[in-house]
């Protein structure tokens, strides 16, 4: 394993050399959506001037190089995280693929008796979905509480976790490998075995939009059946996302969308579906969006995701300790950079949120401000919102240092 080289990697992302406000950027939102190196951008705009054509569909050179180019996405990302090409799922974002699962999978798997638990730190992504269809399936959702308080806040209430699971009614289990607030990293592979231990039809579904762009994956030894993430969080486009699974699952789910690409045959009297993963994917998919994607991977791959995950537990190290010197500043998640990510939600006494957000700003400094689209786990911390910076291949120990001063600035400026 190789450490980063951090000077040389941010050569790689036009962005970083603008300014803001007159000042150097300083990018600290890489949780909400990364920056994009020139790999990627240059993938997408060859694709686009050289190979545009819709795919599976034509004949001619420009189709099959499409398609070519597409599938070969495709099978980048299934190596990047051990799964099986037939169960490889683009859809537009990871919250598309939440859904898919809602409608295809919750919605004709569970019903009455059954629960579907899920935790109390889940973005809304991995809440809202369930909650639609849960009237109409007729299931109870569950939740794991999140301990709010001493030295294990922010980490999941595991006591409360097996006494749910011990009913034997959890049919599927959903939970995030890493919390887009807190930063907790969640022992998936531990409790989905001790969720199937109870229950051996349990469906186990993982949210890897924070954990994919920064640990290294492993589907299989996540002991999960499908695992939903973003493109944009992962150095590439908005615009595309994934959901990977079990082919054999998916062959027994329902289509969710309709139309196009879907379908096998199609006459007036019905229709027969495409074969996975082709049953999910209705209409002209996002192929410039997989193949910028599929460049993301390799530029990932070249640094090494062990390298990356060194990386930022070395910035933890230095911005834990850097946030708790600074008076009136409470960080919120695991102390330990070990058992954490690279997103790190913090409170300054007395000040707003979205008020800090707009003064750093000021000084170049990009952070994120609102309650992150996990409002059940912000309230748990006693706010409606809070200040979160998030770190990845490009941010330096500079950068820390830039983001301290930045605080200490915004505390000058409303204490005038």
């Amino acid at each position: 394993m190789d450490a980063l080289d951090v000077e040389t990697v941010r050569k790689d992302f036009p962005i970083l050399e603008r300014q803001v406000h007159g000042r150097p950027l300083v990018y600290l939102d890489s949780a909400a959506t990364s920056q994009k190196p020139q790999a990627v951008l240059d993938a997408m705009d060859r694709y686009y001037e050289q190979s545009n054509a819709n795919v599976h569909r034509g004949v001619h050179a420009l189709a099959e190089e499409a398609t070519e180019a597409y599938e070969n996405a495709r099978g980048k990302v299934a190596r990047f995280i051990r799964a099986d090409p037939r169960g490889v799922v683009f859809t537009k974002n990871a919250t598309e693929a939440f859904n898919v699962l809602a409608y295809s999978l919750a919605a004709n798997r569970l019903g009455d008796g059954d629960i579907l638990l899920s935790t109390q730190m889940e973005h809304h992504a991995n809440l809202v979905p369930w909650q639609l269809v849960q009237p109409r399936a007729g299931f109870e959702i569950r939740y794991i509480p999140v301990i709010a308080l001493g030295p294990d806040a922010g980490t999941l209430d595991l006591d409360a976790f097996d006494e749910i699971v011990a009913t034997g009614r959890v049919k599927l289990f959903t939970v995030t490998a890493m919390s887009n607030v807190v930063g907790t990293i969640n022992p998936v592979a531990d409790l989905a075995a001790r969720v199937r231990a109870a229950n051996s039809e349990a469906v186990v579904v993982v949210d890897g939009a924070q954990s994919v762009p920064h640990l290294p994956t492993d589907l299989l030894a996540l002991e999960a059946d499908f695992l939903c993430f973003s493109g944009h969080k992962m150095l590439g486009p908005t615009g595309i996302g994934v959901l990977a699974g079990k082919p054999e699952l998916l062959d027994d789910m329902p289509p969710f969308l309709g139309g196009g690409e879907m379908i096998a045959n199609v006459t007036l009297e019905g229709t027969t579906f495409n074969e996975v993963p082709y049953k999910f994917e209705a209409g002209t998919p996002p192929i410039a969006e997989a193949v910028g994607l599929g460049a993301a991977v390799d530029y990932l791959s070249a640094l090494g995701m062990e390298s990356v995950r060194a990386h930022e537990v070395a910035l933890l190290e230095h911005v834990l300790p850097a946030l708790n010197s600074v008076e009136g500043v409470t960080v919120h998640g695991p102390t330990d950079p070990s058992g954490r990510g690279a997103a790190v939600s913090f409170a300054v006494e007395g000040l707003h949120p979205h008020d800090i957000g707009t003064i750093m700003d000021r000084e170049g400094v990009a952070v994120r401000a609102g309650h992150h689209c996990a409002k059940p786990l912000v309230r748990l911390l006693g706010s409606a919102a809070t200040t979160r910076a998030s770190f990845y291949v490009y941010n330096s120990v500079d950068e820390v240092q830039a983001l301290i001063d930045a605080i200490e600035a915004t505390k000058r400026f409303f204490v005038r």
